[in-house]
């Protein structure tokens, strides 16, 4: 198949998965008022494959077969292929409208760090589980297949490791072994564009022990596989007024509860089980590949905040105020900021095996810089926007000649009518103040691993005898 359409896209989704929505099971997600706005949304990497204008980003061609696959699926082997995927990523964040689509992104992160943990693996202990990783690879790039990712376990008491829960289900784990395969148990939660994927890889979140031997588990599995069961999350849900809610109401990623009900995983799409040495590895691989994901698709959120400031700011009369002109200052050079070292993270990325990883250091530093400074970007804009971003009056008040005609007399601003400033306005609310906002605001805390993860490997990742021993030749010693 190579490339799918569209249409082949979501008539795969019409397979019996099992997903829950405020309680309602789900009976085809590609017609769910919430659920559906997420399929069209994620269907934008199918649609750019197909685009004259963005095909020879999207598409690569298999020198082996000659054949034509999503660039998301081409293994990278330098920094030229790492630039080219971020650029992708960028491009289908900035056409959904900031929203990232990760309906390729983030089962391919995981994949490439398969592929590496999978060749460790079986140099140390002979596991076979290399040409599996390869072959799920082969069928989900060769289908063209939508995939998420498990990998944050609900982990219950957090001061406690797996085994030592006060019940065994707070991580996923194998709880039976027969001949053609595991069967496994527990849940998982935060995992993104499940209800519309079409294959979940599950992967450990943490450094194990040898007593959590049963915790160190990695496989993949179709989304309608039996005792796999979704909650979906209903949080930003509902908007439908594309005035009121420019981004929410047209755009949406899905998260959800993931349950595994006793779930028999077959023997060839397991690639690991009881190597506890290498579930952190695995861990933290996926997410060096998957923070530069994250630092790739947040660009177009950072320039939309930019963006939105410089406008609003023009439209307020107020952009060559001093203070002003200094919040613009700040927020192009944190958006810049991020930019710089995404592309430093691609340059200076590191081979191994024949698979480029992205340089740990820039991508942390990135993650850092963006999730440390998210909240002041916000506070800079709102303050630039000012209080109509809640007391505003609404699409309705428009709409109706008897209040329209003065909400354009009086909301006005320099050289725009009422309404184009409403507009604006409302675009920053969804932005800033509304669930859209909440959201974003909190995924730039939490996703793709939390602020002290990312310090904790920044100082790892640093040659800190190189600068001490710098310091002590300088001073003298």
């Amino acid at each position: 198949m190579g490339l799918r359409t569209v249409e082949q896209y979501k008539a795969s989704l019409r397979d019996g998965r099992v997903v829950y929505f405020r309680g309602d099971r789900v009976e085809d997600v590609t017609k769910h008022p919430v659920i559906g706005v997420a399929v069209n949304h994620a269907a934008i990497d199918y649609e750019i494959a197909h685009q004259p204008e963005h095909r020879a980003l999207a598409v690569y061609e298999d020198p082996r077969t000659g054949q034509e696959y999503s660039r998301y699926f081409k293994i990278p082997a330098n920094a030229e292929d790492l630039q080219k995927r971020s650029e992708l990523i960028e491009t289908s964040t900035r056409l959904g409208g900031t929203l990232v689509v990760l309906i390729k992104e983030i089962g391919t992160d995981c994949l490439f760090a398969l592929d590496v943990i999978a060749k460790a693996m079986e140099e140390k202990f002979g596991t076979g589980y290399l040409p599996r990783v390869r072959a799920i690879h082969e069928h989900c790039r060769n289908n063209d297949l939508a995939m998420a990712v498990a990998q944050t376990d609900v982990k219950g008491d957090r001061s406690r490791g797996p085994s030592e829960q006060a019940h065994p289900d707070y991580y996923v784990r194998v709880v039976d072994r027969k001949p053609g395969g595991i069967v496994v148990r527990g849940a998982k939660v935060h995992t993104s564009v499940t209800p519309n994927a079409n294959e979940l890889f599950v992967i450990p979140t943490r450094n194990l022990t040898e007593a959590d031997t049963d915790y160190a588990v990695a496989f993949c599995i179709p989304l309608n596989t039996p005792g796999l069961k979704q909650i979906a999350s209903p949080y930003g849900s509902g908007h439908t007024s594309a005035f009121t809610h420019p981004i929410s109401s047209r755009h949406k990623m899905m998260e959800t509860l993931t349950i595994f009900d006793d779930v028999f995983v077959p023997k060839e799409r397991v690639f690991m089980d009881g190597e506890w040495q290498f579930a952190g590895p695995l861990a933290r691989t996926f997410v060096e590949f998957h923070r530069f994901t994250a630092i790739s698709y947040k660009l177009p959120l950072l320039d939309l905040l930019v963006g939105s400031a410089l406008l609003v700011a023009e439209q307020n009369g107020i952009e060559r105020a001093g203070h002003v002109r200094e919040k613009l200052t700040w927020l192009i050079s944190y958006a810049e900021t991020v930019r710089m070292l995404t592309k430093m993270a691609a340059i200076h990325c590191t081979i191994e095996d024949g698979v480029a990883i992205p340089n740990t250091a820039a991508v942390n530093i990135a993650k850092l810089h963006f999730a440390s400074n998210y909240h002041q970007a916000l506070m800079h804009l709102q303050d630039l926007t000012g209080g109509l971003l809640v007391t505003g009056p609404g699409e309705e008040d428009l709409k109706n000649p008897e209040t329209g005609k003065y909400i354009n007399h009086y909301l006005g601003g320099a050289g725009v009518s009422g309404e184009q400033r409403l507009r604006t306005i409302n675009l920053i609310s969804d932005l800033t103040t509304g669930e859209f906002g909440g959201y974003q605001a909190a995924l730039a805390i939490h996703a793709e691993g939390s602020l002290e993860a990312e310090k904790l490997t920044i100082l790892r990742e640093y040659d800190r005898e190189r600068a001490k021993s710098y310091a002590r030749w300088m001073a003298g010693e």
